[in-house]
């Protein structure tokens, strides 16, 4: 072996050995299993017998023939092209709101956060269910002013969107990053546009949304991914069914039932490298189109 390697690992080796608890769990529960269900998606594996190569089968069954999975996919994007971006408008509203310094804003920000603390818990997806089923709190307090009462979660029209409001409820972190961002927001220019007679209106559109874009521009690609693999409120909300007539069915769930409760896991492991694809892409989509709107300081 080269005597500069030899004295290059010798040196480092007290770092090598630090650095090596990160290095294992790396390669053994990161590194591996990817490499292992990517070549599990071209085969036929029910996890009790040898798995047996198909080659693309899976993928060509799923695209092609599997109405289901198409419906999953169109279920997802439906919740993060709704629950995103108002998601996010709802959090940098009460951004706006708890930077025109209110008294006791560490205790507000607090209160606002822990909606997304408790928010992807099973807990919460258990009270939603409550709160929106036929005798729930919501038909309840529908019934006290005359309106008719609903039940939101076994209708297919609007189950989906019982699970969009509750991602709308989880606003609490994208919220604290905005709340930083406009805290970073120099005072002089607001300062400068209220002599020149700007409103409050004309100043968030001219200084302050331009000057947190590279704050919204985080916050999107973050909650964009984390909605594409949201699994647990329509696990618990639906019973694990993905319905009513699969309006809950999410990509991710659809994905456990192939794995989990139909034993396909070759099929299921085909699905998880096709939403990696589509997250992918939908992430390079956004930072493609950052360059048009995203502002940076020099």
């Amino acid at each position: 072996m080269n005597p500069k390697l030899i004295n290059v690992l010798k040196r480092n080796a007290v770092g090598y050995l630090f650095l090596s608890p990160w290095l294992l769990g790396l390669i053994g529960l990161s590194a591996l299993p990817i490499l292992a269900s990517l070549y599990f998606s071209f085969t036929r594996y029910d996890m009790l017998t040898a798995p047996d190569w198909i080659g693309l089968d899976n993928y060509r069954e799923m695209l092609l023939n599997d109405q289901k999975w198409r419906n999953s996919l169109k279920v997802t994007l439906i919740y993060v092209l709704l629950g995103v971006p108002l998601q996010l408008v709802f959090a940098l509203s009460i951004a706006l709101m708890l930077n025109r310094g209110i008294r006791g804003l560490r205790i507000y920000r607090a209160i606002y956060y822990v909606p997304s603390l408790f928010g992807g818990s099973v807990a919460v997806a258990l009270l939603w269910r409550q709160l929106f089923g036929g005798e729930g709190l919501v038909n309840l307090l529908l019934r006290q002013i005359g309106l008719p009462g609903h039940n939101w979660i076994a209708s297919p029209d609007t189950a989906l969107y019982t699970l969009i409001v509750l991602k709308i409820w989880q606003f609490g972190a994208p919220m604290v990053i905005f709340l930083a961002a406009l805290k970073q927001v120099p005072t002089e220019l607001y300062e400068a546009s209220r002599i020149d007679g700007a409103g409050r209106w004309k100043q968030f559109w001219r200084i302050t949304l331009p000057l947190i874009t590279p704050i919204v521009f985080f916050n999107v690609v973050m909650q964009t991914i984390q909605a594409f693999q949201a699994f647990t409120p329509a696990y618990i909300v639906s019973r694990g069914t993905g319905g009513p007539l699969d309006s809950t069915l999410f990509y991710t769930l659809y994905l456990y039932q192939k794995g989990f409760t139909h034993f396909q896991m070759g099929y299921a492991a085909s699905m998880a490298w096709v939403l990696l694809i589509v997250i992918a892409f939908v992430t390079a989509m956004l930072f493609l189109s950052a360059r048009k709107w995203v502002y940076y300081q020099e």
